[in-house]
């Protein structure tokens, strides 16, 4: 699938801004699923200065500073992106029991267990990189709570990819979707009590269960294509920023899973950035010099190109 991606970030000011300092992480990433084509940005004022870089995770990072007084900033990203499926690698995914997923994390590299020709030669690489997503990070902390609700997905000798798909469905079918009832600073436990959030909330509830039995988990950000009701017309900017999360298993790598839509990301989901968690993969962020309160709007378009 080809699509366009659309991305509107508009900053209203009740005061003048005389210096404001931005990084954007508004540019999808090229990796086994997907190929971004072109990404440009469109920004007003004109930034005086802008310049892109790789962060520790190697998602595409923007700076750009605009020193001009104003009360009005926009910041627009279009990118063209493809999306398609992996090539088949058998069954070693559903091999692994989690018990082995996490004692393999948990050793030292170079102890692999599977010899197989699917199994890439910087295997030992990828092992050590996803133990950094075994930590604590800023927003995910492990809880005998998250332990507590994930217990029922985690029996004994379970496929490891098993036990995470009946983990998100277990999360899809146990929580509401339910818009403005929490923030990004809200913690998981008000998530767990509540059984109400969003997808950042989904995706981080699931890391941090994930983590507390020692398997390694990522938060993913991006956009998913929304299909129109029967006989209406699709809106433009009725897509949003979506969020999920992804598990590396040993041979396989990083597999994805949406708990927001109980399903697995194929071809429409389109991914921007990954980290430990939201704080890693904040689409714009920065700080304003001046500028009193402030309203913030955002328009998301995903555009299937024929």
């Amino acid at each position: 699938m080809k699509y366009r991606i659309t991305h509107s970030t508009l900053y209203q000011y009740s005061q003048l801004v005389g210096l404001c300092q931005n990084e954007a992480r508004l540019q999808p990433r090229d990796f086994w699923r997907q190929q971004c084509h072109a990404s440009r940005f469109e920004i007003s004022p004109e930034p005086n200065d802008f310049h892109e870089r790789l962060d520790f995770f190697g998602n595409r990072v923007a700076y750009f500073a605009v020193q001009q007084a104003h009360q009005r900033l926009t910041v627009t990203a279009v990118s063209d992106v493809s999306v398609f499926p992996k090539p088949s690698c058998g069954d070693l995914a559903g091999s692994l029991t989690w018990e082995q997923v996490r004692d393999q994390l948990q050793g030292a590299p170079g102890q692999s267990l599977l010899q197989n020709q699917c199994v890439p030669q910087d295997f030992d690489d990828e092992l050590l990189d996803a133990k950094l997503y075994l930590l604590d990070s800023p927003l995910v902390s492990t809880s005998a709570e998250l332990a507590d609700y994930a217990q029922s997905s985690f029996l004994p000798n379970r496929p490891l990819v098993q036990v995470v798909a009946d983990l998100m469905r277990r999360i899809h079918a146990d929580f509401t979707y339910a818009p403005s009832t929490t923030t990004i600073a809200t913690p998981l436990s008000d998530v767990l009590h509540s059984r109400r959030g969003v997808c950042q909330d989904f995706a981080h509830l699931a890391i941090g269960c994930l983590r507390s039995f020692g398997i390694a988990a990522r938060y993913v950000s991006g956009y998913i294509e929304t299909q129109p009701e029967p006989g209406k017309q699709r809106l433009v900017g009725a897509d949003a920023s979506h969020a999920w999360f992804a598990v590396y298993v040993p041979s396989s790598g990083w597999l994805e899973f949406d708990p927001t839509n109980n399903k697995v990301p194929f071809d429409q989901h389109i991914t921007l950035a990954w980290g430990r968690d939201y704080t890693d993969v904040t689409p714009l962020k920065g700080i304003a010099f001046g500028g009193g309160q402030h309203t913030l709007s955002v328009s998301v378009d995903v555009l299937r190109l024929e």
